[in-house]
């Protein structure tokens, strides 16, 4: 349980309290896959039989502007890594498939690198479900300090793509990001991930670009259309397992003092702490939820987590008065709460999401402090609130909390 912190929410009439379940998983490669040709039937088996198939150096040069790219090794099935891109969970998506190939990249300018990773499955249906399998494995990644910072669906890139960019600390002035792509084309399933660091998230078009290329040399093997358009791009978050309109862990902020997964359990809406007097009956909500995200791995407090409460109403009038109003109640709390000290620490405006965010410090006398990041947004019909008590080593930054509700409102709209 969130324990003595969650005595100190109910002292200040709010947070939340969840019962932590064990995360369990399984994380076991499957056994060994050869490049050569299994007995499984289906479809050819001597297909991308030669690495010559694969990306080599001239190919990637769109990954980086600078630099020049070489191979620096290719493995067959037999030879394949456990794990050859971020987020992987086995070793291979489809262990009854015909044939897997991981060559890597390495710019010794820039020190980027990339893996392609290709596996043959025996008919365009598995390769469908390996797919789905991989795109899977990174909405539910449970990599430690690694968000999921942008992900895209591709058009005009095989029958099928997504493109997920996750970040994660590399310092204090850079981050490293891996920019993943996933495609089918008939009986092959490729994966492409570039690796690099910088200040700011890269686009996809250079990934996009060498998948491209990459994938146009798989279907001229396997007969299928990778298409003549120009491949592009469109905003879409990867789907999550978890509860509909709720974050993924993956979604979740990364602390450079937690080296374990997040994990979420249902927690109960509650009227906040002091300032926001929540009172979503009263607000005419038609259906909420809360959800709590802790990690119980960690070696961190009790009361250490993110309380996410998605709040439906009839109308976007409707919901849009109830955060206006919450919204009020925080900016005004330090004149009603003698003990309260209230500063603004960001705001949303962008495609239909409006909100706020506060750190909000309580002085309950006695040396005794506690102070919270608070959280209030609306999208369409919903409004989405979130706390996150600041503990000593465990802040995050004022843009990384924001990021959080954008993508908390962002997910609200599945929530039925």
């Amino acid at each position: 349980m969130i324990g003595a912190g969650a005595a100190v929410l109910v002292l200040l009439g709010g947070g939340g309290i969840a019962a932590l379940n064990a995360f369990g998983g399984d994380d076991t490669p499957s056994d060994a896959k050869s490049s050569a040709p299994d007995d499984n039937g289906g479809g050819d088996k001597n297909l991308l039989a030669d690495a010559k198939v694969l990306i080599d150096a001239p190919t990637a040069k769109p990954l980086t502007t600078t630099g020049s790219w070489a191979v620096a090794g290719t493995a067959d099935g037999s030879n394949a890594p456990d794990k050859s891109f971020v987020c992987q969970a086995q070793r291979f998506a489809d262990p009854a498939g015909i044939r897997t190939w991981v060559r890597t990249l390495r710019n010794a300018a820039t020190r980027d690198t990339a893996v392609q990773y290709v596996e043959v499955s025996n008919d365009a249906a598995a390769a469908a479900k390996s797919y789905s399998t991989i795109t899977g494995w990174l909405s539910q990644c449970n990599t430690p300090q690694v968000r999921l910072v942008a992900s895209y669906t591709t058009q005009g890139l095989g029958d099928r793509g997504v493109i997920a960019v996750f970040g994660q600390p590399n310092g204090s002035k850079s981050n490293k990001y891996r920019t993943v792509s996933v495609t089918t084309a008939g009986q092959a399933t490729m994966v492409l991930e570039h690796a690099g660091s910088g200040g700011n998230p890269p686009k996809p078009d250079g990934v996009l670009a060498t998948a491209s290329a990459g994938l146009k040399r798989i279907c001229a093997q396997t007969g299928a259309s990778c298409g003549t358009a120009a491949p592009s791009v469109r905003p879409a978050l990867l789907p999550t397992a978890e509860s509909a309109g709720f974050m993924a862990p993956i979604d979740l902020p990364v602390l450079a003092s937690v080296d374990k997964p997040w994990v979420s359990v249902t927690g109960e809406v509650r009227s906040g702490t002091l300032c926001e007097k929540i009172d979503l009956k009263k607000a005419k909500a038609t259906k909420s939820r809360t959800q709590t995200y802790v990690v119980p791995e960690a070696q961190v407090p009790t009361e250490f987590g993110l309380d996410a409460t998605v709040a439906k109403f009839a109308t976007p009038a409707t919901a849009s008065a109830f955060v206006t109003q919450i919204r009020k109640n925080v900016d005004g709390c330090p004149k009603t709460t003698s003990n309260a000290t209230v500063k603004s620490t960001g705001s949303l405006s962008q495609s239909g999401v409006r909100g706020e965010a506060w750190k909000a410090t309580y002085d309950t006398g006695g040396g005794k402090v506690f102070t919270y990041r608070i959280g209030i947004a609306g999208a369409g019909d919903r409004a989405v609130y979130l706390l996150y008590p600041v503990l000593k080593n465990l802040d995050i930054s004022d843009s990384a909390f924001t990021d959080i509700l954008s993508r908390a409102a962002e997910r609200s709209a599945t929530f039925k």
